[in-house]
């Protein structure tokens, strides 16, 4: 959500910051509109009661005056006046209603440095990390291997719940749960997270204040009027201090999240539909920060570190990409994603996003500072990224270090926690 005041004083810089996004900036003037409906009837409310009030106190002078007529002609004004009000409260709620809907349909603004572009092709390489890996023979895909290992069932997660869910098995289930615990570890006591457990279902509340809702609504799996599973830890850990005021002296609050993941994923049908590239549960560690906003732009380059490290620990080879103002999203003002390279399908895939949003959650979910006591409550920064995503990770690790003999090298790192140096042994 945007700072009110800022589209009503420089519209301009509003519609501009919407058109490098390639999004409608006419939502602009709807709100323009409405918000000085809003203001209008809330002048002629404030004007109303003022002068019911300044009627109501002279109908007792009157009395004592004895002017009984004149009182009588007060009171009949101030009831008319009660009406007039009750009407404007009326008018300036649904008013209020129609301008708050307008509000959470806002995109956020870019950061100036976000660079301008189009799609993803515009994308703007920063840097990369390692080596592909080189095989005498053409790798595998992960699918592939983990059928061959016997870690995925693809076919029976299909069959107990749908096309889309996965069951890990064996030495696959034991890597899965690998990861998690170490990505939560090396996020924890390497990087100085502290740790979260949050619940795995929401109420509309907490994805309003998000910026999942209303806008991706049909992307969301909804448990009943009010509740719906996670899409990501972002959204429970993002809401841990929503509608407080936080301490300037506690900032910046760096936090780490494991969690399973509910995504439909309704508008990428048809992309990715092999192994594990895109599947409707997933489990992920999250990184969410609440920063001061002179802080947060330095911050979001420590995020970007904290993910890579994973990557680095795992000695896998990736890279990094600025997201252009096109492909950005709603949500944030600057982002850079993680890509890792997965030798079996030839390709670097997305692992992590790591955004700045600003305040455009804070606003949505009212979570505020104050730098001392006593002084007006600021609106914090918050930023995310995963640290990692599982699914990913998982077919990156299967492809990069498979073996000649079909075996799976493990990551030094990872060994104590599968309990074995390679799976398939």
């Amino acid at each position: 959500m945007l700072d009110r005041d800022l589209i009503r004083r420089d519209p301009d810089f509003v519609r501009a910051g919407i058109a490098r996004k390639h999004m409608d900036a006419s939502i602009v003037d709807e709100f323009l509109t409405v918000d000085q409906a809003w203001r209008t009837a809330t002048t002629h409310l404030d004007e109303k009661k003022a002068e019911s009030n300044r009627i109501s106190k002279s109908i007792g002078q009157l009395i004592g005056q004895g002017k009984k007529d004149e009182a009588e002609a007060a009171k009949a004004q101030t009831a008319d006046l009660k009406k007039a009000i009750a009407e404007l409260e009326a008018q300036e709620r649904n008013l209020e209603t129609d301008l708050k809907s307008i509000e959470l349909q806002f995109p956020n603004l870019p950061h100036a440095s976000t660079p301008d572009g189009e799609t993803e092709n515009e994308n703007v390489f920063v840097r990369e990390w390692g080596a592909k890996p080189e095989f005498a023979d053409a790798p595998k895909p992960h699918w592939e291997i983990a059928e061959n290992l016997q870690l995925l069932d693809l076919p029976r997660g299909a069959k107990i719940t749908g096309s889309g869910f996965a069951v890990y098995t064996g030495q696959g289930a034991r890597l899965q749960r690998a990861l998690f615990n170490f990505m939560v570890d090396h996020q924890t006591l390497r990087n100085g997270y502290r740790e979260i457990y949050p619940p795995f279902i929401v109420n509309r509340a907490s994805l309003i204040g998000t910026g999942n809702l209303p806008k991706f609504e049909e992307d969301l799996y909804k448990v009943d009027d009010d509740l719906y599973l996670i899409p990501t830890a972002e959204v429970p850990v993002t809401n841990l201090y929503r509608d407080e005021i936080l301490d300037a002296a506690d900032l910046t609050v760096n936090l780490a999240a494991f969690s399973g993941c509910f995504r439909k994923e309704a508008g990428a049908a048809g992309k990715d539909t092999r192994g594990l590239l895109r599947i409707h549960q997933f489990d992920k560690v999250e990184l969410v920060k609440f920063t001061k906003p002179e802080d947060s732009y330095a911050e979001l380059e420590l995020l970007v570190k904290d993910a890579e490290s994973v990557l680095q620990s795992l000695g896998l080879h990736y890279r990094i990409v600025e997201l252009c103002t096109g492909d950005i999203g709603a949500k944030g003002s600057k982002c850079y994603d993680l890509e890792v390279w997965s030798p079996g399908v030839d390709r670097y895939l997305e692992i992590s996003s790591c955004t700045n949003f600003e305040a455009y959650q804070a606003r949505r979910a009212n979570i505020r500072f104050r730098r001392e006591q006593g002084a007006k409550p600021e609106h914090v920064h918050i930023l995310n990224g995963s640290g990692l995503a599982c699914p990913r990770l998982f077919s990156a690790i299967v492809e990069s270090f498979q073996q000649p003999d079909g075996t799976v090298l493990l990551p030094e790192v990872l060994r104590s926690y599968v309990g074995t140096d390679r799976l398939g042994a």
